[in-house]
């Protein structure tokens, strides 16, 4: 098939790979290059760095408004979209033969919206997906061809889990191209809009742990957010963010926030039920260090709070 991509970060570079290697990639939109890292530095997305090791004309439009006539003219069969990050008007929906594709990062109808994978950790959930949809104007809304599921584990973090979604979203998109080179009449599956949820965009402020929920809710967090924006917690003035920890389960009646135990391994901090412990952290200006290494340049001692407040 003759494919128009359309894609910008990490998540969307395998599927195009994938579609590269078994067919027609006629053109790439990507977002505008963005300064990035400390130094500001002027960086490509990491689809167009793909896509010009294969000779694919790119594009970065600022917006897709005025680019149907563009669009129509490669003559492409189809168009397929993984977390592009601009909307797409009808205009476009309408323009390839068969449409516009998209590899949403949840099993649809549940997480719809920005941060489907970080937030199905947070909640919980025992299973996540990918859904290959046929795009239309509502946010996520579109009849799904095809779901591809996994099993969430219990070590699994936002990053883990990024790369096997990616992964089955490449060989889900492929398949369901198979099959419509075979059928194109195939049809979707409208999706159960009274079953649907909402993947809220990630942002910074919701790093802070709040001690009051439970040691399984924060462990959640803690996961959901790595690689960003990393959960934290405050010793007075002194910001303290945590790479990894684990659930202690253990009754107690102390203020959420108290620090109950410190070894070796880690500390222990009281939750609204059970305990936290606290395995790898990092102090502003420092590298993630096992607590065993923390403790040699930071104390914190049996009774001190977390938290503000």
């Amino acid at each position: 098939m003759r494919i128009i991509f359309a894609g910008t970060p990490e998540f969307a570079v395998t599927p195009l790979k994938a579609l590269i290697a078994q067919h027609d990639v006629v053109a790439v939109f990507t977002q505008p290059d963005r300064k990035a890292g400390r130094g500001k530095k002027l960086t490509p997305p990491a689809v167009k760095t793909v896509a010009l090791e294969h000779d694919i004309e790119v594009f970065q439009p600022t917006s897709l408004k005025d680019h149907a006539e563009h669009i129509a003219s490669f003559k492409a069969d189809i168009m397929v979209v993984v977390a592009y990050g601009m909307l797409l008007p009808q205009a476009i929906l309408d323009t390839p033969r068969l449409g516009c594709l998209n590899i949403h990062a949840s099993l649809l109808p549940r997480w719809r919206g920005a941060a489907p994978i970080q937030r199905a950790i947070e909640a919980g959930d025992q299973e996540t997906g990918v859904s290959i949809m046929q795009m239309a104007l509502g946010l996520d809304t579109g009849p799904v061809f095809q779901m591809l599921r996994t099993r969430i584990a219990s070590s699994d973090t936002s990053a883990s889990l990024h790369d096997t979604l990616a992964q089955l979203g490449a060989v889900g998109i492929c398949d369901v191209l198979a099959k419509l080179t075979q059928d194109p009449t195939l049809e979707p599956q409208a999706q159960n809009d009274s079953k649907s949820t909402y993947a809220k965009k990630i942002s910074k402020s919701d790093a802070e742990l709040n001690w009051q929920k439970t040691a399984q809710q924060l462990h959640q967090q803690l996961r959901a957010f790595i690689p960003w924006p990393v959960s934290q917690t405050h010793h007075g003035e002194t910001r303290i963010r945590v790479w990894q920890a684990r659930v202690i389960e253990q009754d107690h009646a102390l203020v959420p926030g108290t620090i109950v135990n410190v070894n070796d391994g880690g500390i222990d901090v009281a939750c609204g039920s059970d305990l936290l412990r606290l395995e790898i952290l990092q102090r502003d200006g420092s590298k993630p260090l096992s607590y065993r290494e923390f403790k040699n340049g930071y104390g914190l001692g049996v009774g001190e709070k977390l938290g503000h407040g």
